[in-house]
């Protein structure tokens, strides 16, 4: 599947630009990231519609993440309490929180993308990398329903192989995307493997037509690919293009970095924390965690799900009821969904640990805006729900990562954090 790598470090940056340029660097190669949106309405408001879709599409990505782990590798790699989950839908009630929100509106997309490109001569195309997920996928040159996206003509590349099989994955909001898996040449920054097997998606709903990247590279485990193939950077790693099994990524608004082949050192102080994976699952999953509210613990012994493709945190149901029943002010505000609220300028001190260092969230990060302008009443980032990972099991998102600097081994089944220079 990978091997291990020798000292040398092919790196790849991808920093926060209007416009995609190379610019060599001592390390590696930088290119450039569009800019991050939030879950926050320019007025410091909460979208109440866009958290539902990206809850119900978190619910679903796990779901589907689970059914490829199931046949892939069996039912014996689920966690304990872990269970496939029905297929979940945004729901057509409690529409008076809308606020006439514009839901098309692109300003506030929820990606970190960054370009690369397939095949011989290159194709180009702006993904979401996603520590969340396994595949590569694109929309093909034969698909009426891809809207404006960039898309991929196997024809047009000599390196181009049409393999058997299928691909397709569907949310609860009425996006799908399914297609045909193909092996091509896959150039990241630079970072160049042959053969790698992506999708080329020959179907997509419209809640895919306006996302504003073409596709997603998965950056997770082999065992919950859906094409039940190597991920790009395993691949990379498996052919030497990689020399060191690692990536990291600074997340902010600005400066945004995926380095692949090791770390950047300018980016982070101190030494690098690490955890060693906790599962065979195919997650980028961590146990012994805790989490503290004002430095008192309210919750320990946990696992958790580090994935760069969703924002907020989500908690099984109890647990997040009791992390808020801790803060001063708190309260329920959709309990279909699992959100709360607290008064905006209180809020708590939050910080995970794994056993070393306690990881702050900021105030900023852990706010998803006012109920409404002027309420003071702020909808917290901490969800509770029922993703089927497990019994004791958190996913934590960009809500994070974003107060870390973030590193992921292959090499060494671990996950590990700095502070951020």
């Amino acid at each position: 599947m990978f091997c291990k790598a020798t000292l040398i470090t092919v790196a790849l940056a991808l920093i926060a630009s209007a416009s995609p340029i190379v610019v060599p660097s001592k390390s590696g190669v930088r290119v450039p990231l569009k800019k991050r949106g939030s879950l926050t309405n320019d007025d410091g408001t909460f979208n109440y519609d866009k958290v539902v879709r990206h809850i119900v599409r978190q619910k679903n990505k796990y779901r589907q993440n689970l059914i490829n782990l199931e046949k892939n590798v069996g039912r014996q790699a689920f966690s304990k309490g872990a269970s496939i989950k029905p297929l979940a839908t945004v729901p057509v009630s409690s529409k008076s929180k809308r606020d006439g929100v514009d839901l098309t509106d692109q300003e506030n997309d929820l990606l970190w993308t960054g370009e690369i490109t397939i095949g011989d001569p290159a194709q180009k195309f702006v993904v979401d990398f996603d520590t969340g997920s396994s595949d590569l996928w694109i929309p093909a040159s034969s698909c009426d329903s891809c809207g404006t996206h960039n898309k991929y003509d196997p024809d047009a590349s000599s390196e181009s192989k049409k393999e058997s099989g299928s691909f397709s994955i569907s949310y609860g909001d009425g996006s799908t995307a399914s297609g045909d898996p193909y092996t091509d040449t896959v150039t990241v920054g630079g970072v160049s493997v042959t053969g790698q097997y992506l999708a080329a998606v020959t179907e997509e709903s419209s809640e895919f037509q306006s996302d504003p990247s073409d596709g997603l590279l998965g950056l997770a485990f082999p065992a919950i690919s859906n094409l039940n193939h190597d991920p790009f950077f395993f691949t990379a790693v498996d052919q030497g293009t990689a020399k060191e099994g690692r990536f990291a990524f600074k997340l902010d608004q600005s400066g945004s970095e995926l380095f692949i082949g090791g770390t950047n050192a300018d980016l982070y102080t101190g030494d690098i924390e690490y955890h060693d994976i906790s599962s065979s699952n195919g997650f980028w999953q961590i146990g012994g965690a805790s989490v503290t509210v004002g430095g008192d613990s309210v919750a320990d012994g946990f696992d958790t799900i580090i994935d760069s493709g969703s924002t907020i945190i989500t908690a099984p149901t109890d647990a997040a009821k009791s992390f808020w029943d801790a803060v001063d002010g708190s309260d329920v505000y959709d309990e279909s969904q699992g959100l709360y609220s607290y008064p905006c300028d209180s809020p708590p001190d939050v910080a995970f640990s794994w056993g070393g260092q306690d990881w702050k969230i900021s105030a900023d990060d852990l706010s998803l805006g006012e109920t409404e302008s002027g309420s003071g009443t702020c909808v917290g980032a901490i969800s509770g729900g029922d993703l089927g990972l497990g019994d004791d099991v958190w996913l934590l998102g960009d809500t994070l990562m974003k107060n870390t600097y973030t590193v992921f081994s292959v090499n060494d089944n671990a996950v590990g954090f700095a502070e951020l220079a």
